[in-house]
């Protein structure tokens, strides 16, 4: 190793560290300074699948060759090279050969025993794991399972486990979970919803339905709504997926605006939630007491986050008197009035 170039424990990245199934484990390692990731170079190392093996040698030196020319420009020397997975053999090999560097292999998964390779990738991964795990100094095992398998082959080996700090932890024991069906745009009242979430940090809220972005275009609260995180924009689903949201969540919302049009309307999402046993807390509009049996009528923000509030535990204790009511409101109960009149003009509607 040159006196001027420092040694390096060198990650190389299958894909680009934001994109690494591994890269909760990759960024701890690199807070140490004599830890550094290069992501991978082009084309990428599964292009030696593709090629005969000695076009694919060729191939691998020279990249080995521009990752080391990169290592250099940075002051860098491998003194440890780290591959993930057994198509970088042929790189990394080529990098020890040049260096003198010592090889671990991090191994998080049986790959050449994947069902989406055939019969001749499964054997070309098979050659390359071997290679690689035979010059590694090192098998780095992510389950115990690829641990006994290391072990079987006689290859030194460390257990560990993987890491998910990035993934995003709300807290599990959250006391209400709101649900919300339908459009998202101008007919949503924003300021309400931002209200909502101020008053209740924990409130997760389910938003079920098309987001129009074109409606909402310099509204900072439906800006503000869009980064809350405990607020969950899922898109449309279907109604079977929608009933199931619906099933884990303890009350319905209806964040309409207070106006003339949404004052007359009768919105679905009010039966759909009763049939499931939850209310929905709606503003003061006249449309929705149509169903007073299913609605909580909240006048004001801090009213409305009072009512979502009251109806914590209905996702394991649904409102039974309200979901019999809601299966009772059948389209032949509700077309009734319709056949009687029907009927009084000799007319037979079924």
């Amino acid at each position: 190793m040159s006196d001027d170039l420092r040694p390096a424990c060198v990650l190389l990245l299958p894909r680009p560290l934001e994109e690494f199934i591994l890269r909760d484990q990759a960024e701890d390692l690199l807070r140490g300074p004599d830890v550094v990731a290069l992501d991978p170079p082009r084309p990428g190392y599964g292009a030696a699948l593709r090629l005969p093996e000695g076009a694919a040698g060729a191939v691998a030196g020279r990249q080995a060759g521009a990752l080391l020319k990169r290592l250099h420009a940075d002051g860098r020397d491998p003194r440890v090279v780290v591959l993930f997975h057994a198509t970088q053999e042929p790189v990394a090999a080529a990098l020890r050969a040049r260096t003198g560097a010592e090889l671990w292999y991090w191994r998080w998964d049986r790959y050449e025993a994947a069902g989406d390779a055939d019969e001749a990738r499964r054997a070309r991964l098979t050659a390359l794991h071997r290679r690689a795990a035979q010059a590694a100094s090192l098998v780095i095992a992510s389950s115990g399972r690829l641990q006994e398998l290391a072990q079987e082959e006689g290859r030194p080996t460390v257990l560990s486990p993987l890491a998910a700090d990035t993934f995003p932890a709300p807290d599990p024991t959250v006391e209400v979970v709101g649900f919300s069906l339908g459009h998202l745009g101008r007919r949503t009242d924003w300021a309400l919803l931002r209200a909502l979430g101020e008053r209740l940090p924990g409130l997760s809220v389910l938003f079920v339905g098309a987001l129009h972005d074109d409606e909402v275009e310099g509204d900072e609260d439906a800006t503000w709504c869009r980064a809350h995180e405990p607020f969950a924009f899922l898109g449309p689903q279907s109604d079977a997926a929608a009933a199931q949201l619906l099933r884990v969540s303890d009350v319905g919302i209806l964040p309409f605006r207070v106006d003339a049009f949404n004052d007359a309307g009768l919105p679905y999402r009010i039966l759909k939630a009763a049939r499931l046993g939850r209310r929905t807390v709606v503003p003061d509009l006249a449309g929705p007491r149509t169903w007073s049996e299913a609605v909580v009528v909240a006048p004001d923000a801090d009213r409305f986050a009072a009512a979502v509030a009251a109806e914590a535990g209905r996702r394991s204790a649904p409102h039974a008197d309200l979901r019999a009511w809601a299966l009772a409101q059948t389209a032949e109960k509700q077309n009734a009035p319709l056949r009687e009149r029907l009927a009084g003009l000799g007319l037979d509607a079924g």
